[in-house]
């Protein structure tokens, strides 16, 4: 066994701590107007933060082959947690949408699950050759995007969806394939959008968003506002004017726009280069892993986080319309900063026995 890959470690553990800096940062205000406690979300992170850790330790020490005959199990706890939502009594409505699970103890949100459980299944799967899958991989993949869309959410959706086809271009699948697909998905996507007044209204905000009166077109012009007063070096940590109830969900899917705020361009752009440095740790992991699940396991896990951070990114900069995809380790929600973490620690123990330099 070889020593723990660093780089990849002190990117996660650097990008989560700099989270809980900028969530406290960023909701001090809401919450004491919210819960009277300007604490309340530093709290609520830093207990799901140190159980991240917890898992992120756990899954770094244990062999990940293990995860092997734990693959089919773990789709049918994932399954089963995104039909809970559905179920009155355990699912949690909000704001018209079915995404979370109320434990008694603690909510969770199972589309978060799914990610990491989906791509442990698929790369079981397909690291063994077998003929005349492919009918078969789009009927769990229909099944388990179809679910997430019901509830709805189509951010997560979007990266479940990638993930899975990458998983499968990465152990042979044709290439030809994603082309005559594209279309496809382009089509029902915009028939999806269609569907749902809100996603069609943050469709048209995107596209004409000064003639836009929505609230899809209030907050991309607070993004703007945001950017703009960050300039090139930034108003200074803790100076934010947005965080003061001016720019939605500020704690979560645009937490960004904060950073770029109160830090500006150097900042913004220091944050990404460690997510490069992330992300190219991930996938040198993936080359240099001995055995083909190993190899399959790592590029999807690499693959999610890397979609997750590239869709964040682009809604908070107006390149594609708003969604509500968090920023990973960054933004305010407990399920995918645990996920994030223990996918760390599968790709830790990954990098321990391939064969990295």
């Amino acid at each position: 066994m070889k020593k723990i890959d660093i780089a990849l470690l002190a990117t996660a553990l650097l990008l989560t701590l700099f989270g809980l800096l900028m969530i406290y940062d960023a909701s001090s205000f809401i919450a004491f107007r919210d819960f009277l406690d300007k604490y309340h979300y530093i709290k609520e992170q830093f207990r799901w933060a140190t159980l991240g850790f917890l898992g992120l330790l756990v899954f770094s020490y244990i062999d990940y082959h293990k995860l092997y005959s734990l693959a089919f199990p773990g789709l049918i706890v994932a399954l089963v947690l995104l039909l809970l939502v559905f179920v009155p009594g355990i699912g949690v409505y909000v704001l018209g949408s079915r995404r979370w699970i109320n434990t008694g103890f603690f909510i969770l949100q199972p589309a978060e699950f799914a990610k990491l459980a989906l791509a442990i299944y698929l790369s079981a799967w397909f690291s063994k050759k077998e003929k005349g899958r492919s009918i078969a991989f789009f009927m769990l993949l229909g099944l388990v995007v179809g679910l997430i869309m019901l509830e709805p959410d189509m951010g997560t959706a979007s990266i479940v969806l990638f993930e899975a086809l990458i998983a499968f271009f990465l152990s042979g699948g044709s290439i030809a394939l994603f082309f005559l697909l594209g279309p496809v998905v382009a089509l029902f996507g915009f028939i999806f959008i269609k569907l749902e007044p809100y996603r069609f209204e943050r469709l048209t905000a995107f596209l004409k968003p000064i003639d836009s009166l929505s609230n899809s077109s209030y907050h991309i012009k607070q993004i703007l506002i945001a950017f703009g007063m960050g300039g090139f070096g930034g108003v200074g940590l803790g100076n934010s004017i947005q965080k003061y109830a001016y720019l939605p969900e500020n704690t979560t899917d645009s937490i960004f726009a904060i950073i770029a705020e109160e830090l500006g361009f150097i900042g913004s752009f220091i944050l990404i280069l460690v997510y490069i440095i992330l992300i190219w740790r991930g996938f040198l992991i993936a080359s240099c892993a001995r055995d083909t699940f190993g190899k399959l396991l790592a590029g999807t896990i690499i693959s999610f986080l890397s979609i997750q951070i590239i869709i964040n990114l682009m809604a908070q900069t107006v390149l594609i319309p708003l969604t509500g995809v968090p920023l990973p380790f960054i933004s305010y929600g407990g399920s995918a900063l645990v996920v994030d973490l223990c996918a760390i620690g599968i790709l830790l123990n990954i990098a321990k026995q391939g064969n990295m330099s």
